[in-house]
């Protein structure tokens, strides 16, 4: 999908004036984003993944054992027999890793990097269900599936905006209400980060949320200085050599921080290091346990495709590519391997194709570089036969 290919998605408008004029700046309501939408899952069957223990679950009661009770699971089976005919809500994370139907949504949002989309979250509420006025960090579109749903959107907000005092939930304790919308199934509602809204099942409604990563500059710098240190020799410190005596001892003075920032400096801006990390953490999955890869042969791996096996992305993978000099790099579920210039298209076919085999990747299995990373994937998880 070309960025300016989804107008029917935004509503009229194309990827480019949206990410212009929208992203990350203000909302926009989409009636019919996509017409006749009709959700691949049931809500019996989204109650159903709540139960298993691979699955990120909540269950968010407005007028529980306190208020904006919060119960997180798994759930025993028993456990939506027991809820109140109205304002609550079923949260699941992730169902684009467990359910393909779901995943093939993504599709559509193809005019934004792959790598910044974090997953698809289903929401089930009964009549009143929400999970109080809030406000995320991150940019999301909001696209109901079933039912309808009343969202109400406010103010931009900060740290400093009062919470309501809950453990769990970050609540907004003020909301200053400036629009207000129903929507209907195939509507869709794109929100930018740190804009309030809250949510309101006018009936019994599932939600489609999809999520974008968004590191805060906290998570850059953590992460970022813990792997630049993986690389750095503890004998390389702060040094001053060939400076003057103090005027006094006691006083840092200017020129220590100079070294200091110099010292810094000299690693924090070595740009191969910084993609090879930022790589790496974007592509991090968010369940890594999920990924396990396969003990083949080379031999076996090879006959397997010859007979017509078919390899796909794991549900759970993340893969992203970049050029570093004359080279590329391929970003796998968290890791990274540096790769000849000439496999360009190898790597742009691994990480678009819904499917690898022996027709789209003949000219690559006489390869040997592109036949050993081909391998080496199926080894790490990141790649699986579709029967698997």
């Amino acid at each position: 999908m070309t960025p300016d290919l989804p107008l029917q998605l935004l509503g009229g408008i194309s990827a480019r004036e949206f990410l212009r004029d929208y992203w990350q700046r203000k909302p926009l309501l989409i009636r019919q984003a996509l017409p006749g939408f009709e959700s691949p899952i049931s809500p019996d069957e989204l109650a159903g993944l709540s139960l298993e223990e691979t699955v990120e679950s909540r269950l968010v009661i407005e007028h529980g054992a306190q208020p904006w009770e919060l119960r997180r699971g798994p759930f025993a089976e028993d456990a939506f027999q027991h809820l109140p005919e109205r304002d609550w809500t079923l949260l699941v994370q992730a169902v684009d890793q467990f359910v393909p139907e779901v995943a093939e949504l993504l599709q559509h949002f193809r005019f934004l990097p792959s790598w910044r989309i974090d997953d698809v979250m289903i929401s089930f509420a009964a009549p009143g269900g929400g999970v109080g006025p809030h406000y995320d960090n991150y940019d999301v579109f909001l696209l109901q599936g079933h039912g309808r749903r009343r969202w109400k959107i406010g103010q931009m907000c900060d740290n400093d905006s009062p919470l309501l005092p809950h453990g769990d939930l970050r609540i907004l304790a003020g909301f200053e209400q400036t629009d207000e919308w129903v929507l209907e199934p195939g509507d869709m509602l794109y929100l930018p980060p740190r804009l309030a809204h809250f949510g309101i099942a006018e009936d019994d409604c599932m939600t489609y949320s999809v999520g974008f990563r968004a590191p805060s500059a906290a998570e850059v710098l953590t992460h970022f200085t813990d792997f630049l240190a993986q690389f750095l020799p503890d004998e390389e410190r702060y040094g001053d050599a060939g400076s003057p005596p103090p005027e006094d001892p006691h006083q840092i003075q200017r020129d220590a921080l100079d070294r200091l920032k110099a010292l810094l400096a000299e690693h924090m801006g070595d740009e191969r290091l910084l993609l090879t990390w930022f790589g790496q953490f974007m592509t991090e999955p968010r369940y890594p346990e999920l990924v396990s890869g396969s003990e083949v042969e080379e031999e076996e791996f090879l006959t397997a495709l010859d007979q017509g096996a078919v390899l796909i992305r794991n549900p759970s993978a993340r893969l992203a590519w970049s050029e570093v000099d004359e080279n590329l790099v391929l970003f796998a579920s968290g890791q990274s391997r540096l790769l000849s210039g000439h496999l360009r298209e190898l790597l742009k076919l691994i990480c678009a194709a819904e499917a690898l085999h022996l027709d789209n990747l003949g000219p690559w299995l006489a390869d040997d570089e592109g036949r050993k990373l081909l391998w080496e994937l199926v080894k790490q998880g990141s790649l699986e036969f579709a029967d698997e």
